[in-house]
């Protein structure tokens, strides 16, 4: 379910070139309605959990992955500016509450291995993005409409969700129907956001600028632009498929700490060596730095007492969340003010942060 997540968002992110020019979009207008998006996101937060506490995560899983899928098509078929609009905030609000509940189910799985597996969830749906970024440039190489391309996608991973449901868990661990939903986080569900904040912040900045930043600080040639941001996710996916055997050896502090202190590394390297090869390496860092932070973040507060894994989820995810928005929004704020190189080092500063905050992590979360 993790895969078939990622491989609809994904397929939706190849074709925004190509949705932008039948809409006659201009660089601003489609910045405008890609907000749709994240708002629709954020506001379905705050009740997600909730839901998932009175009804459980099976049944939200089960609604929200058939609505996930089934408005990935109805993006490809929208004609009109609003009616892209409405379903880009449509798909935000249904993948927000399948991000949260698919997690929640996947920390029952965990709870039954009785080892940290999570992150290897996590891999997939990075590794759903490779497949779907490939899927998107060879259709679009053949000329096939982003109609046609997403209907198809839509209606594979709509079976392919009715399959794995029958799958699902039935009851949530920690759930209790009775206990109070709205609880205030502790010092140490705070401090798990707060780290999200942190990776977020740089993986969603990494995603956005740095194509930007290999085309405008680096001036490589036009194939190139795209090669720090390749590294940066394959990167980020391999190294998800190794988290859990690491962490269930060293333990989540260590993971923690050193995965903002390879995001600090590999952001100075880009910016005090901006050439091709070392910028890359830099990406590979970044890429190595963030992929470990959210599927941990998850993990230790789905294990959280006195409080149901789905309201955890949902009270870390809306940091890191915040963090996701931020950080590409910083980052253009700042360029415009000074430069992408003093960005960078803003977002090298913020890995330093996360992996301070990491040794607070208590090793029993």
């Amino acid at each position: 379910m993790f895969f078939f997540y990622g491989l609809s968002y994904a397929s939706w992110a190849s074709r925004i070139p190509s949705i932008q020019q039948s809409l006659h979009l201009s660089e601003a207008g489609l910045g405008a309605v890609l907000f749709a998006m994240p708002a629709g996101s954020f506001i379905t937060v705050p009740f997600t959990g909730f839901i998932i506490a009175k009804k459980g995560s099976r049944a939200v899983v089960t609604a929200s992955s058939l609505l996930y899928s089934a408005t990935l098509a109805a993006i490809g078929f929208s004609h009109s500016v609003l009616q892209l609009a409405v379903a880009l905030f449509l798909f935000g609000s249904f993948g927000n509450m399948l991000n949260i509940s698919v997690n929640t189910q996947a920390i029952g799985v965990e709870a039954q291995y009785k080892r940290r597996i999570l992150s290897s969830f996590h891999a997939m749906w990075s590794t759903a993005g490779i497949a779907g970024a490939a899927i998107g440039t060879f259709v679009m190489g053949k000329g096939i409409s982003t109609q046609t391309h997403l209907l198809c996608i839509s209606v594979a991973v709509f079976i392919a969700m009715l399959v794995c449901i029958p799958y699902l868990l039935q009851e949530d661990i920690n759930a209790d129907k009775k206990r109070k939903v709205f609880v205030l986080p502790g010092k140490g569900m705070i401090l798990l956001g707060v780290i999200a904040f942190c990776s977020m912040m740089c993986q969603g900045a990494m995603f956005d600028w740095s194509g930007v930043y290999f085309k405008k600080v680096m001036a490589v040639n036009p194939g190139w632009i795209g090669a720090g941001y390749t590294a940066f996710t394959i990167s980020m996916a391999l190294i998800r498929f190794v988290t859990d055997k690491i962490t269930n050896v060293t333990g989540i502090k260590t993971v923690l700490f050193y995965s903002g202190i390879f995001t600090a590394a590999g952001l100075i390297l880009c910016v005090c060596l901006p050439y091709l090869t070392p910028a890359i390496i830099g990406c590979v860092l970044v890429g190595i730095g963030v992929s470990p932070g959210v599927p941990l973040v998850f993990s230790a507060a789905g294990k959280t007492k006195g409080m149901s894994p789905g309201v955890a989820i949902a009270a870390v995810s809306t940091l890191g969340f915040i963090g996701l928005l931020i950080g590409p929004v910083l980052i253009g704020f700042v360029a415009g003010a000074t430069s992408l190189k003093i960005s960078f080092i803003i977002l090298a500063a913020v890995g330093l942060v996360f992996a301070g905050l990491s040794l607070a992590v208590k090793e029993e979360a």
